[in-house]
């Protein structure tokens, strides 16, 4: 990619115009080489534009002037075809500038032709550059163009030189008219570039800036580079986002509590849910509780049908925890809104235990619906024998495949397909497609290469680990995953591992509990606006936060894993691009084009709306305009429409934060930062016998990234043990003294206007205090025993 930029783009036009050897210019000076101070008609316009350059510096990464990545242009550019293999210009604007050189050529003579036409040509192709936002000082759209490119100084002066009357040609700008065009110096120090390795034409000699130019960026460490928008917040625990394929380009985001919300292309949320069932779906609010509304799919014929189906946690009238899987239709008269009278049960699963309960649903290419179930719960799958996992007589941790189109001969709600693996097997249940998985959250199908459909139809899954390892996996049929023998590529079980089959499916990654704890798997990324992503399997982890992607090696049937890292300053520096998210990643989705989605929050509560969803941005480069483009089928909405207001700050609005301005208050933790643990750590509900209970609503999030505090104060007094609460009236009242003077509320003793016998009755009720607690906590004692 390197040898189009290193060519001298005009040879082929001016054979004979001979330009002298580019030295490294030096930085703007202060004054010209003849004593001339430098100045400008304008003192305003100069001031600006030395402030750009400075900013230029900190911003200075491949970008166009309309603020996005370069891209590869889809044909041939015939003028500025230096810039064809990599850069910012497509077909159209590459003749919109050949017109415009032509046009400058028609008021200049032959000789005046044949002396500047490169000249001319050079400048008026660097809007195809790959740095052309930093050429032209576009990289922050709150700041004005330039009207010509950043040139360094020793070409500058060669051009004002040979072809200064060509100026007034090439820009309308009275200012650099009158300023410029008769003074070298004054011209040439309004369009350097500080940075000199940015101003044209030193950035095509610089290997560091050509180096892997529009490959994906990596850091030293081999860390993918990526930056991220944001697309919705306030969400309490989005356990799922969906497209029902029906070119709308609508997005469905369910909520742990059971409430799904309809977001529009536009990114506007409607103000009345699709479905609310929270009065019966199981949730709590205490941190890491998994059950709650799991699992969405929306029928392959959905446009025709208005079918889906969904996955949750209930409890039935005897008090028993059960999985319930169901359908349900969307309503004749809304089509944003579903008909929660229509759901029709499918199947119902009994869970041992409040974790572990799965909750994926999809259709694959063959129109059946896989579920994904867990293993039933607690720890190491206690479960009989040999657990649930490795029991195909249950339906627990198991990949299980339905035909919803029909009933089974013996009544159940939906037909077994004859080509499930075990349908002959008397041991097996004929819905088990493969098993021996834990508790597989998060699975995807492979929407295919765009091109080549290379792996269109595979399934892949994240199953999370007990103490060792987390995995990755891709689901075959009749396959057995090895749990609870194994765990990741290791030997869980010591008994039944050495008792395994050799033909058990191992993962095709699996990782230690150094680098996360609970998976969360992603999603093959085949969308169109980031082509350095094809073939990426993007995924992570629940606990740690952390992002990464699995890179298919065809040739020896491995996958390279690699870590993405959230862009740095420099990598981001895009008009809507943040740099941070919440810490804890629930899940991942896909749009109906195919771009790459995840939800996160910063506190892991079902009823907590510190929940955000985040879309993968490539900074190195995009799809070539145009290509892109989506034309959503218009959908009659009859509920108000709730416009997106982003929490997250980009990153070019921190970077135009003055540095001693404190940042704004907030009402909940801000997106990207981690929840502070010293209040809000995981507590299960205690027992009702407890004189306290301690509630998620009790501690309130104060204001960006502060600790954890709740409203009550308090302060000792001498009494061991007692504490006096501030009546919130008088808190504002209340003057600031040192922890010391508060210790006791007993005076000086040489101020002291008490009596001795005062001090005396203060003595005794204090004793008595003391006696009637030491009373009081005998009893306590006793009562939990």
């Amino acid at each position: 990619m390197n040898g189009p930029y290193l060519k001298d783009s005009q040879d082929s036009y001016i054979s004979d115009l001979r330009k002298p050897p580019v030295e490294k210019a030096n930085v703007w000076p202060h004054s010209s080489s003849s004593g001339v101070s430098f100045s400008c008609p304008n003192f305003f316009f100069c001031f600006s534009v030395s402030l750009l350059c400075q900013a230029g510096m900190l911003w200075g990464h491949p970008q166009c002037l309309d603020y996005g990545p370069p891209f590869q242009p889809p044909f041939h550019l015939e003028f500025c075809s230096a810039y064809e293999t990599f850069g910012c210009c497509d077909q159209d604007k590459d003749n919109s500038i050949a017109a415009k050189y032509w046009e400058i050529m028609d008021y200049i003579d032959p000789q005046g032709q044949q002396l500047c036409g490169g000249y001319i040509k050079d400048i008026l192709c660097q809007e195809c550059s790959p740095y052309a936002a930093h050429l032209y000082d576009a990289e922050n759209p709150q700041t004005p163009l330039r009207n010509l490119p950043g040139l360094c100084f020793d070409y500058c002066s060669e051009f004002h030189f040979n072809c200064h009357s060509a100026i007034s040609l090439l820009t309308n700008d009275k200012h650099i008219q009158e300023c410029c065009e008769k003074n070298k110096t004054r011209f040439c120090n309004l369009l350097n570039i500080q940075d000199q390795d940015y101003c044209y034409p030193n950035v095509l000699k610089n290997t560091d800036l050509n180096r892997n130019l529009g490959s994906v960026v990596e850091d030293p460490k081999g860390c993918i580079q990526l930056c991220l928008t944001e697309v919705a917040n306030g969400l309490r625990n989005p356990i799922l986002m969906l497209h029902a394929n029906d070119n709308t380009h609508r997005m469905f985001i369910a909520e742990q509590v059971g409430i799904i919300w309809v977001y529009l292309p536009d990114g506007s949320r409607l103000a009345e849910p699709f479905l609310d069932i929270k009065k019966i779906v199981l949730a709590s609010p205490w941190i890491g509780d998994e059950r709650g509304f799991l699992g969405m799919a929306f029928h392959p014929q959905y446009k025709h049908n208005r079918k889906f189906y969904i996955y949750y946690s209930y409890m039935d009238k005897k008090k028993v925890e059960k999985i319930r899987i169901s359908e349900l239709k969307v309503s004749v008269s809304d089509v944003n809104k579903a008909d929660p009278r229509s759901e029709r049960n499918l199947l119902e699963l009994e869970e041992p235990a409040a974790n572990h309960n799965g909750g994926q649903l999809l259709f694959g290419l063959d129109g059946c619906m896989y579920l994904f179930t867990g293993d039933g719960g607690k720890a190491g799958d206690p479960f009989g024998k040999f657990g649930n996992a490795q029991n195909k007589s249950s339906l627990l941790g198991k990949v299980l495949r339905i035909d919803v189109a029909g009933k089974s001969p013996d009544g159940k709600p939906y037909r077994i397909p004859p080509d499930n693996p075990f349908v002959s097997d008397p041991k097996a249940l004929p819905e088990v497609y493969a098993y021996g998985v834990r508790n597989m959250w998060r699975c995807a199908v492979d929407r295919g290469d765009p091109v080549t459909h290379r792996g269109r139809g595979r399934i892949f899954c994240g199953d999370v680990g007990q103490n060792r390892f987390e995995e990755v996996d891709i689901i075959v049929k009749g396959g057995n995953y090895g749990w609870r023998a194994k765990e990741g590529f290791e030997c869980y079980d010591i008994k039944l591992c050495h008792n395994s089959s050799l033909d058990d499916i191992l993962p095709i990654f699996a990782y230690g509990h150094t680098v996360g704890k609970s998976v969360t798997g992603g999603y093959v990324y085949r969308g169109c606006e980031s082509p350095n992503l094809n073939g990426l399997y993007i995924f992570g982890d629940f606990m740690s936060g952390r992002l990464m992607a699995l890179q298919e090696d065809e040739r020896k049937n491995k996958w390279k894993t690699q870590d993405i890292c959230i862009g740095s300053t420099k990598a981001c520096a895009f008009p809507g691009l943040i740099s941070s998210y919440n810490k804890f990643i629930i899940s991942f989705a896909e749009d109906e084009a195919g771009e790459l989605y995840f939800m996160a929050t910063s506190y892991p509560s079902a009823y907590a709306p510190h929940g955000s969803i985040y879309k993968f941005v490539d900074p190195a480069r995009r799809a070539p305009p145009g290509k892109c483009k989506r034309k959503p089928i218009p959908v009659k909405t009859k509920s108000k429409h709730i416009p997106f207001a982003p929490l997250a700050k980009t990153v070019l609005e921190l970077l135009n934060e003055p540095s001693t301005t404190k940042p704004p208050k907030t009402s909940s933790l801000p997106n990207g930062a981690t929840p502070t643990t010293s209040s809000k750590k995981a507590k299960k509900p205690t027992s009702p016998k407890s004189s306290t209970k301690t509630k998620l609503s009790a501690v309130k999030p104060t204001v960006s990234g502060k600790k954890m505090q709740t409203e009550e104060v308090t302060w000792k007094t001498k009494a061991k043990g007692s504490k006096t609460l501030l009546d919130p009236s008088e808190k504002r009242k209340a003057p600031k003294v040192s922890k010391a003077s508060l210790v006791t509320s007993l005076p000086d003793r040489k101020g002291s206007q008490l009596t001795r016998a005062k001090k005396k009755l203060l003595h005794k009720k204090t004793a008595a205090a003391k006696e009637k607690k030491q009373k009081k906590k005998g009893v306590r004692s006793r009562s939990f025993l």
